[in-house]
């Protein structure tokens, strides 16, 4: 527990606040922030009370003292910052995507493992303490093998036909938006809960907006009038997948469902028993069974030991995303000081997040199910 943790965080925008909240929580030194600019990075770091001044991000590579780097930029600069960070012999918390493309993201993991470094992905909805309950159910065999996996993520976020990100620009947020920004995270967290691989899927994507506002200089605007573009990145998709043994999933994505701000759900369907979370109702978890159906509530003083361990506040004091990426940067550090966090998410997850994505961009192209890479397994990679 010696090890003293000095971070820095790339990107000012809204998730590089929450991380830079999570690195106080878990005991860490904020260290520095860079945004944009130098002007900006001063004024951040004003607002966020850092005292230190980094004029861009090269500095932040020279300086020795920083430990850790939260790298929290568009996706298309994750590739060479994680890359720089590692090489620079420090560890990275990297926000998803790990990398638009799965060889760079498997590149990445590899460089970590090699330097010894850890490589961390903020896949941070594992750390809701009912999440961990219903995953240690899993494990006692207390559902029975799997029947049917299904479920959905819904926002509204981008409904408005003049609401605009970078993320919608290829060039920037990658080739897929509403599936590698949240369906990847309903697969990350279906199949560590489930304890599944999907081996194969087909998928289809929409566009719902067909052109947006030019221009992408905040994280979300909306704007009327003046030039639009043409939009060249799904608002919905749908995505049917299979296991190597044959249980069937199915997946909803959009970023156009009116009145659904954050709505990651699943059911998990056994022959003994079945599952329900839903992320914007996280103190509870349904579970049922041949002769009726419950609601549990989450309570440190029951349930599993991770259910324990990630319950920061008391039963009936609701606690949410902010806690569950406290305790993400939390094992993280963990990691950097020795320790082996349980589920804890790192490069490999990040190598499979790829892989699917990509799989689901090329079954769209051709409209066929398409095998997930597994050229070279996870378990290789660790």
């Amino acid at each position: 527990m010696g090890v003293s943790i000095r971070a820095v965080v790339v990107g000012a925008g809204m998730i590089g606040a929450v991380h830079a909240a999570a690195i106080r929580a878990a005991g860490g030194e904020l260290a520095g922030v860079v945004a944009s600019s130098p002007e900006r990075s001063a004024r951040v770091a004003d607002a966020w009370q850092v005292p230190a001044r980094y004029p861009d991000f090269e500095a932040v590579l020279a300086d020795d003292s920083v430990s850790v780097v939260h790298v929290c930029t568009p996706n298309a600069l994750h590739v060479w910052q994680a890359e720089a960070a590692l090489a620079a012999g420090k560890h990275v918390i990297c926000e998803k995507p790990l990398a638009t493309a799965a060889a760079d993201a498997e590149r990445l993991t590899r460089l970590a493992q090699e330097a010894g470094l850890v490589l961390a992905v903020p896949f941070v909805y594992r750390y809701h303490p009912l999440v961990r309950e219903i995953r240690e159910r899993r494990l006692r065999g207390e559902f029975g093998a799997w029947q049917v996996i299904h479920g959905s993520y819904l926002q509204d976020w981008m409904l408005s036909e003049d609401a605009m990100s970078w993320r919608v620009d290829p060039s920037e947020g990658g080739p897929s938006r509403a599936f590698a920004d949240i369906g990847s995270h309903w697969c990350d967290l279906v199949e560590w809960v489930a304890g599944i691989r999907f081996s194969e899927l087909t998928a289809r994507l929409g566009t719902t907006v067909a052109t947006r506002p030019a221009g992408t200089g905040a994280s979300f605007t909306t704007s009327s009038g003046g030039p639009r573009v043409q939009v060249r990145t799904e608002d919905v998709a749908t995505v049917m997948m299979r296991t190597g043994d044959g249980v069937l999933g199915t997946l909803t994505v959009s970023q156009v469902s009116a009145g659904r701000k954050n709505r990651l759900w699943f059911e998990l369907d056994g022959a003994a028993a079945s599952a329900v979370f839903d992320q914007e109702n996280a103190e509870t978890a349904w579970l049922g069974a041949p002769d009726g159906a419950r609601v549990l509530v989450r309570d440190p003083g029951h349930g599993s030991a991770e259910q324990r361990r990630l319950s920061r506040l008391p039963a009936g004091h609701a606690q949410g995303y902010a806690d569950c990426f406290h305790s993400f940067v939390a094992d993280a550090y963990a990691a950097i000081r020795g320790e082996t966090p349980e589920g804890l998410p790192t490069g490999e997850d990040g190598v499979r997040s790829a892989r699917i994505v990509e799989a689901v961009l090329k079954s769209a192209a051709s409209l066929t199910w398409t095998d997930v890479d597994t050229s070279e397994t996870l378990e290789t990679l660790a």
